[in-house]
């Protein structure tokens, strides 16, 4: 059985976050992955979030019975600044404290860095790692990587294999769909990535949000100005709006007994977000139970 959650990030203008999870429970969710927010843990930045804010967190959990299941934090500690990356190290430290405080288990988080200096971004990566260790072993937490547009690393190949240099069973891989064009260059070969990550026994959460084909026909799927600009652009949609082969990726998942965590990550359709998140978690257990 997976854990299904829902990453309320369209409701974070609209509510502070330990009323999240009282949506979450209004939208029948059992469990919350609580994304970069302003009130807890916001991107690059200390985590804001005091003892008042976990005894307010943890009352909701109690009063919904929806559980925190995990964090998403972006920190940059592969920043090639050396001061900025002890600071994001200072952060996760904080972080690791907090979820600690909420009995959370699991944190997944990204790359970052600078994909134009990967290979100095990756050895800041293991550094920033090394230090954390003790830190992730004290307290019994798990974490999951994933690839994200823009980081030093954006190819599933190459996180899992960052992922497995690491040698600890406490490290694992987010696979995200609505990553899928870019984790591929384009190929979109959700099974032999699914696969992959399972194989090697990794594969701890699946993100699940619909996105199109950046590279399809001519690349003008999204259009960038000016051409050739060093950015990248994605969508996390309704399952439905994109090119994600959806069978593929749920009938892998079951054949290869993914138990993990699975998250509702839609973002940007906040006028909408109710009816697709309650769809998408009606489609989510008819696929994975």
């Amino acid at each position: 059985m997976v854990d299904i959650a829902l990453d309320p990030n369209m409701y974070y203008r609209t509510m502070p976050t330990p009323q999240t999870l009282h949506k979450a429970a209004e939208l029948g969710f059992e469990h919350v992955e609580l994304s970069p927010n302003a009130d807890f843990h916001f991107w690059h930045h200390r985590p804001a979030a005091d003892d008042a804010f976990v005894a307010e967190l943890n009352k909701a959990q109690k009063e919904t019975g929806v559980k925190v299941r995990t964090l998403n934090p972006v920190f940059n500690w592969s920043s090639l600044d050396e001061r900025e990356r002890a600071a994001q190290v200072s952060n996760w430290r904080r972080l690791l404290e907090l979820a600690d405080a909420l009995d959370v288990r699991e944190i997944t988080s990204e790359f970052s860095g600078d994909r134009n200096d990967a290979k100095g971004s990756e050895e800041q990566w293991f550094r920033s790692i090394e230090e954390l260790i003790p830190d992730f072993e004290k307290y019994g937490i798990r974490l999951n990587m994933e690839a994200h547009p823009y980081d030093f690393i954006e190819l599933h190949d190459d996180a899992l294999r960052l992922v497995r240099a690491v040698n600890k069973d406490w490290i694992g891989y987010e696979f995200c769909c609505p990553h899928a064009f870019h984790l591929s260059d384009g190929a979109g070969d959700v099974e032999r990535m699914i696969r992959t990550a399972s194989d090697a026994g990794k594969l701890r959460e699946v993100h699940v949000a619909d996105v199109f084909n950046h590279r399809a026909n001519d690349g003008n799927r999204y259009i960038i100005n000016p051409p050739g600009a060093d950015v990248t652009v994605h969508q996390h949609n309704e399952i439905g709006n994109g090119e994600v082969p959806w069978d593929t990726v749920f009938s892998t998942l079951r054949d290869v007994g993914f138990d993990g965590v699975v998250s509702v990550c839609v973002f940007g359709w906040h006028e909408r977000a109710d009816d697709i998140n309650r769809a998408m978690l009606e489609r989510l257990r008819t696929e994975l139970g």
